[in-house]
């Protein structure tokens, strides 16, 4: 059952007859500021036992999708799609290392919010996040040693699909504009499968699309401390996000900057050529294991990332010119558990962590990393005689090897340094 409180607040929400290209206008007295109330209440059906942890091909995953194709369907937005669902096969590497043949049935859900300027509405902003989890895998857990227990994924990431459903509700009150796709992506933990689906099988051509924004673990935060990716994918970003944060009290202090290429969806649309940011609240001890539970999630803190992020989009959305897209200089793999280059490490890089070198949250079981030695809390500070300064210069030094070949790694564990020997995978083996 939805949550008494968030059946109340949602009958707010209801907007006016929906045409194809008609402005809805919320009524009088409605709010449009974020309500923690209603994301608390997403994240308490999406985060439930009932879903067993929404993993992918699962009828727990299936019923996320239906309850997302709801609230679309309440804010009555367009569905670019039959249903708003995207379907596809999701086939990931890790099924084919663990000798699954069988491609898991899966969706994308999509809403279409046309924009009110009859030029700009014809250009796109995609607001996104993954809905998918664990489930009851061991496999690409944390805490494989809880075996089939559910994971249930409250900040990773119900609480990113509660942002971007709570978006959906405030800019259906005030449309842009600029046009928005709001979409939540299946496949993502078995290697961005959805958001590839997608960029490569998209609503409307892609030269169309302005931006995404990506939501994915933003149910964490703790001393006003936010992360953004990406703000290097586009020459105004930096002014834009500085801007929304300045008019937000109190601010964050907001860190990350860098290109579009990531561990999450954002990465696959920065490949296709557009810009994008990532927001994030942290890493935490229950990333990835069974005590990712609602009881856990800030939604006070997640709805003053949905604030920020409402003035970034409506400024990207209303402004008269396009963003200009900036590229690096070469595609960068963040890690070995994403898909691009075949090598294969099986690291779990710490995104969030400052330090020099690359501090490592965890390691895949039964992967090379894990075979080698590494482990969570390890800072790798050389590869394959290539000093690691960063998640770049890793990255860089992965993926300049081949499967199969045997390398040295140094880390510093507990301050002290090691040298391990570790050979290198292939990505699906």
């Amino acid at each position: 059952m939805i949550p008494i409180r968030f059946r109340r607040s949602v009958k707010l929400c209801l907007l006016s007859t929906l045409t194809a290209c008609s402005v809805r206008v919320m009524p009088a007295g409605v709010p449009t500021l974020p309500d923690s109330a209603i994301i608390r209440g997403h994240i308490e059906y999406l985060a439930s036992d009932r879903l067993e942890g929404r993993g992918t091909g699962t009828a727990g995953n299936d019923s996320a999708a239906a309850y997302i194709a709801r609230r679309f369907r309440e804010l009555q937005l367009i569905a670019p799609f039959p249903g708003y669902f995207q379907r596809f096969e999701a086939r990931g590497a890790q099924d084919a290392h663990l000798g699954r043949t069988t491609p898991r049935a899966t969706q994308n859900v999509v809403g279409l919010l046309r924009g009110r300027d009859p030029i700009l509405r014809d250009q796109y902003i995609v607001v996104g996040a993954h809905f998918d989890h664990l489930g009851r895998a061991p496999e690409s857990s944390l805490d494989p040693g809880a075996r089939d227990a559910i994971r249930n994924g409250a900040d990773d990431n119900a609480s990113g699909t509660a942002a971007v459903l709570e978006l959906a509700r405030l800019l259906a009150s005030h449309p842009l504009r600029r046009s928005v796709l709001f979409v939540t992506f299946s496949g993502e933990e078995l290697g961005l499968l959805g958001s590839q689906f997608f960029v490569d099988n998209p609503p409307v051509a892609l030269d169309r699309v302005v931006a995404m924004l990506n939501f994915d673990m933003v149910g964490r935060l703790k001393d006003d401390k936010l992360f953004v990716y990406g703000t290097a994918t586009a020459t105004e970003l930096v002014a834009i996000l500085d801007s929304a944060n300045a008019a937000g009290q109190p601010q964050f202090k907001v860190t990350g900057g860098g290109d579009g290429f990531g561990s999450s969806d954002h990465s696959s649309f920065y490949a296709k050529g557009l810009p994008v940011l990532h927001f994030f609240t942290d890493l935490h001890e229950d990333y990835h294991r069974a005590t990712d539970d609602p009881d856990k999630v800030n939604a006070a803190g997640a709805a003053r990332v949905v604030g920020l992020a409402l003035r970034t989009i409506r400024e990207i959305g209303n402004r008269d010119s396009r963003l200009t897209f900036v590229r690096a200089s070469a595609p960068r793999q963040v890690s070995g558990t994403r898909q691009g280059s075949d090598t294969y490490l099986g690291s779990i890089p710490d995104m969030s962590a400052s330090s020099e070198g690359l501090r490592l949250t965890g390691v895949r079981p039964d992967s090379p990393a894990d075979k080698g030695g590494l482990k969570a809390g390890d800072v790798i500070v050389e590869f394959g005689g290539k000093a690691v300064k960063d998640l770049f210069s890793y990255s860089d030094a992965l993926y300049s090897h081949k499967p199969g070949d045997t390398v040295k790694i140094a880390v510093l564990r507990e301050g002290q340094r090691m040298d391990l020997t570790v050979t290198l995978g292939r990505r699906g083996q």
